[in-house]
C-alpha cells in the first residue's frame, strides 16, 4: 500500500527539520485527486500527494544526501536541492508539487518530515542547511 492508497482522518503532527515549528499534515481528496494538506498556524498549503513516492524515488536515485533548500514560491530555489526538484519541469509531474498559487513553495521545509515519519528517509535536524537521503 502506498501513501496514495492510505485513508486517514488523523493528521500527522510534524516539526520542521530544525524543530522550530510544529504543523499538521493529512491526506484529502479534491476533484478526484489526492493531496497533502499542510496546516501551519492559520496558513494552509496543498501539495500533490504523489510527491511522497516521487521524492522517495528521486532520493534513491541520488544515492546520497540532498540539501532541502526550502524557499517561498516568490524566491528562487537553490539548484540541486529538494526545493528546486519540487519546482522543476524535469520532475515526474513536470512542475510544481505545490498546488495553491502564492503558497506553492516551502516544499523542502514541510514534506521531508512526512517522509521521515513514514520511515522513507533519514533527515537531519540542524539549525539550518539540513539534508535528507532515502532509507534503504
Amino acid at each position: 500500500m502506498t501513501l496514495l492508497d492510505r485513508d486517514t482522518t488523523d493528521p500527522w503532527l510534524l516539526k520542521t527539520p530544525p524543530g522550530t515549528s510544529q504543523y499538521t499534515m493529512h491526506i484529502d481528496t479534491r476533484n478526484g485527486a489526492r493531496l497533502l494538506v499542510c496546516t501551519v498556524g492559520k496558513t494552509v498549503l496543498h501539495y500533490d500527494a504523489r510527491c511522497v513516492d516521487d521524492l522517495h524515488a528521486m532520493l534513491k536515485a541520488a544515492g546520497d544526501w540532498v540539501e532541502l533548500g526550502g524557499a517561498d514560491e516568490q524566491r528562487p530555489a537553490k539548484e540541486g536541492t529538494v526545493e528546486a526538484w519540487a519546482r522543476s519541469s524535469t520532475n515526474p509531474i513536470g512542475g510544481w508539487y505545490g498546488l495553491k498559487k502564492g503558497l506553492r513553495g516551502r516544499f523542502g521545509v514541510y514534506v521531508p518530515p512526512l517522509l521521515e515519519a513514514l520511515g522513507l528517509c533519514e533527515l537531519e535536524h540542524l539549525p539550518k542547511n539540513n539534508r535528507m537521503r532515502a532509507r534503504s
